[in-house]
């Protein structure tokens, strides 16, 4: 039985866990015991926290054994990417500049984690300091592809989705600035939950850009993601057990054609158009549309993105060259140069294209495009090609870039094809009503 706990979301084990059918401490032995087993650990986990798994599992089998549960996750297993600061155990953020790193106190997210009951496995390997969608990262480790063991896993949160796709966590939380929670899960048939800015506390976690940094969970199902959300952000999450695809039958889906399929190979457009065709079939109505403000956005996002990178990593990066991979170095100092009134200007006309954006898309539920126009590359040609990893990167956060530049919340779903995800954008503080429609989704993709 324990074998197959390694397979099961999260909400069947904490359902499991209510029934008396599973314990906790044996489940977190179980993951435990798989994790340090398997040929890619080294790879996937920075560090195992086994001292504090045993610890917070053992609390859990005793609050289940007196009826004392504190909720459907009380006693489930997860990984957290190694920039949530966790007390006592080194946090390194995938980068040599933060080597031995070792915080006093947890994060505020890894803390309401704990607070649910939630057992901490460990923490998962990242891009050097979540800056690159790749999740090539020859500092620290670089972790494999569950659907191509010379691929790349995706970035930044590569080891996040890695642990679940390869069984060795029934969940995962990630951080998404460009796409880096919804590029991993959708490389490894995940469901990625991009939230909206503002709505998880960043406290205790190592910055990239903050005024796009957000927290997010990788899953095996999309009620997986609602959970987790619940969880961390400590509100009622939408009910999302009973979806069924007959609920989309009416729904008003756009497809965006701006940008989204320039240059997209051949194996994320099948595995969207397989999508399409599904939901077309629940009855949804699908219609395409232009938005405009989208190309306008993103070519802010150089001036956006890079000076704030390098505002906050500048100094430290300065110090040490040498620590860093070159590509990813290069994109922090392409912010060195960037001038105050260009930056605020570029806030402000992002904020304008913004509210254009919410005005096109008042009358649809929700807007649907590929995740990624690019299948995870090779790691090899990533380690021997400057230009490559460079044209490579910016093609895979390409897509999901749109979701934090426009300040959305964003999900990727599997559409069926290995690799291949479907990324519905919903509305800024919208995700209750995108986790519907994406349950929804889910169940008509089969």
């Amino acid at each position: 039985m324990s074998e197959k706990w390694l397979w099961m979301s999260a909400a069947d084990l904490g359902r499991g866990i209510e029934a008396g059918e599973i314990d906790p401490l044996a489940l977190t032995q179980t993951y435990l015991a798989a994790a340090e087993g398997h040929e890619c650990t080294g790879d996937i986990y920075a560090r195992l926290t086994q001292d504090r798994a045993l610890h917070e599992a053992q609390a859990a089998k005793t609050r289940a054994d007196n009826g004392q549960r504190l909720g459907l996750l009380d006693g489930v297993p997860l990984s957290w990417k190694d920039l949530f600061d966790s007390a006592g155990v080194a946090t390194e953020s995938g980068s040599a500049l933060l080597k031995d790193r070792v915080p006093e106190r947890d994060s505020a997210m890894l803390q309401q984690a704990s607070a649910a009951g939630t057992v901490c496995l460990g923490k998962t390997h990242l891009s050097e300091l979540a800056f690159s969608g790749l999740g090539y990262n020859p500092i620290t480790a670089t972790s494999p592809c569950v659907n191509d063991p010379d691929a790349v896993a995706g970035g930044s949160s590569s080891g996040a989705a890695a642990s679940v796709a390869f069984g060795l966590a029934p969940a995962a939380i990630g951080s998404d600035t460009g796409g880096s929670v919804r590029i991993p899960a959708a490389w490894n048939d995940l469901v990625g939950l991009k939230t909206t800015s503002g709505l998880l506390s960043l406290e205790g976690a190592v910055p990239l850009c903050p005024r796009f940094d957000t927290v997010g969970p990788l899953t095996r199902n999309v009620e997986d993601a609602g959970l987790l959300l619940a969880m961390l952000s400590g509100q009622p999450g939408p009910d999302l057990q009973n979806a069924h695809a007959s609920d989309l039958s009416g729904a008003k889906i756009a497809v965006l054609t701006t940008m989204a399929f320039d240059g997209i190979r051949e194996e994320p457009l099948h595995g969207f158009d397989r999508a399409r065709a599904a939901l077309a079939a629940t009855g949804a109505e699908i219609s395409g549309f232009e938005a405009p403000c989208v190309q306008e956005a993103m070519d802010l996002a150089g001036v956006l993105y890079t000076a704030e990178a390098y505002g906050i990593w500048g100094e430290a990066i300065e110090a040490q060259p040498e620590a860093m991979f070159a590509p990813v170095r290069a994109r922090f100092m392409a912010g060195k140069d960037v001038m105050a009134r260009d930056y605020i200007r570029a806030w402000r006309e992002l904020e304008r294209l913004r509210a254009q954006w919410l005005a096109l898309v008042a009358e649809y539920d929700a807007v649907i495009l590929p995740t990624a126009p690019i299948l995870p590359p090779n790691k090899a040609r990533l380690a021997a090609d400057s230009e490559y990893y460079t044209n490579e990167n910016l093609l895979a956060l390409r897509n999901t870039r749109i979701g934090n530049l426009m300040g959305l919340c964003a999900l990727t779903l599997p559409s069926g094809v290995p690799s291949a995800g479907v990324m519905v954008l919903g509305q800024p503080m919208g995700e209750a009503a995108l986790l519907r429609i994406g349950a929804a989704m889910e169940a008509a993709l089969g």
